[in-house]
């Protein structure tokens, strides 16, 4: 007999995959949206005891939150010095408004509402059509020849007709929005699946049979994104199509696994590390942002103290092993902030 995931369990193997995924870089981002997507598939379960009005407004409410934590965490820390060397409130003009924190409340909230309204069934049809969709959309708008550029991309023609250039990302050496609006479609289908994902485990997460069926389609995803890849290159920048598919597969993959380890065979073993930076993902990565734009406000001779601690600590393993290092000694310090809260029982969520 086919047992069901309990709260429990979900919550276990949820923030394992949450936690797990904090470190291959290129898949944190993608993976958070898999477990948002999967978190929705329990809470629907709590919605169908709420009165309409109560449910779409916590929806609203906290799509709302979370953008604007993530718009207040770009324009942090609120001042910079004018040309007398008086401080001043640094202004929206050049503060940017997409972001991380903006595409996972765009993507939660508007996933909320199609599985709310349309049920799973016409949601997972949307979720797949939005892939196709945005591929014609960056075909058609996009420059001729160079439609997956950095230059000639219909994403970058939109936020910069939406905001101005003020208003994009800056850290690729010219303004863009690896977060843009358009890059927001196809990144609903992670959430989606994620969101499939989950009310399948929840009727299957015990049954080997159920779990090779979700290795099966994500082996599938994974084929299929690695064919389209000849059409729509692979890239995370733009949230290509193709990425999508390949993310998804390979989440689908890890969840699987994770939940025949931690639920059907028990073993947990080693799980705790991960465990922490699964329960408070949104302020473990809050502090990681945070974190780092105050280091830099810390000057230490004729240089932030972020540059610092590198210049003179970590560069003595090497270039390219001292700024692994590096990275690792902040990811542990973000880490052990959250060992912290989890030790007191703290778990901020929105």
């Amino acid at each position: 007999m086919t047992k069901s995931l309990t709260e429990q369990q979900r919550f276990l193997a949820l923030d394992i995959f949450r936690g797990l995924t904090v470190t291959p870089t290129d898949l944190v981002f993608p993976s958070f949206l898999f477990a948002v997507g999967n978190a929705l598939s329990f809470a629907m379960k709590r919605w169908d005891t709420m009165p309409q009005r109560e449910v779409i407004l916590k929806i609203f409410k906290r799509t709302l939150l979370i953008f604007v934590i993530g718009f207040l965490m770009y324009w942090f820390p609120f001042f910079r010095l004018d040309a007398q060397g008086h401080f001043a409130l640094s202004p929206f003009s050049d503060t940017r408004i997409m972001g991380v924190l903006q595409r996972i409340a765009l993507c939660y909230g508007i996933s909320a509402l199609l599985v709310y309204y349309l049920g799973t069934r016409r949601t997972l049809w949307i979720g797949a059509l939005t892939l196709p969709l945005y591929w014609l959309l960056m075909v058609v708008f996009g420059t001729p020849g160079a439609e997956f550029s950095k230059t000639g991309n219909a994403v970058l023609s939109l936020d910069t007709w939406l905001f101005g250039i003020n208003h994009l990302y800056r850290g690729e050496g010219f303004p863009f929005d690896p977060e843009g609006v358009l890059s927001t479609i196809p990144a609903l289908f992670n959430v989606i699946a994620g969101y499939a994902a989950g009310v399948f485990l929840q009727k299957n997460g015990q049954n080997t049979k159920g779990l090779l069926k979700v290795v099966a389609v994500g082996a599938g995803f994974v084929l299929l994104a690695v064919l389209w890849n000849e059409a729509m290159p692979i890239n995370k920048k733009l949230w290509t199509s193709s990425f999508a598919l390949l993310t998804v597969g390979l989440d689908l993959a890890l969840i699987a696994l994770i939940v025949f380890v931690a639920d059907v065979l028990r073993f947990t073993k080693g799980s705790g590390f991960f465990l922490v930076a699964g329960k408070n993902p949104l302020f473990i990565y809050l502090l990681s942002e945070l974190g780092v734009i105050i280091l830099y406000m810390i000057p230490v001779g004729n240089e932030p103290l972020f540059r610092w601690l590198y210049t003179h600590i970590f560069v003595y393993a090497g270039d390219y092993f001292g700024a692994f290092l590096f990275a690792l000694w902040w990811m542990l310090t973000c880490w052990l902030a959250g060992y912290v809260l989890d030790k007191k029982k703290i778990y901020i969520r929105l």
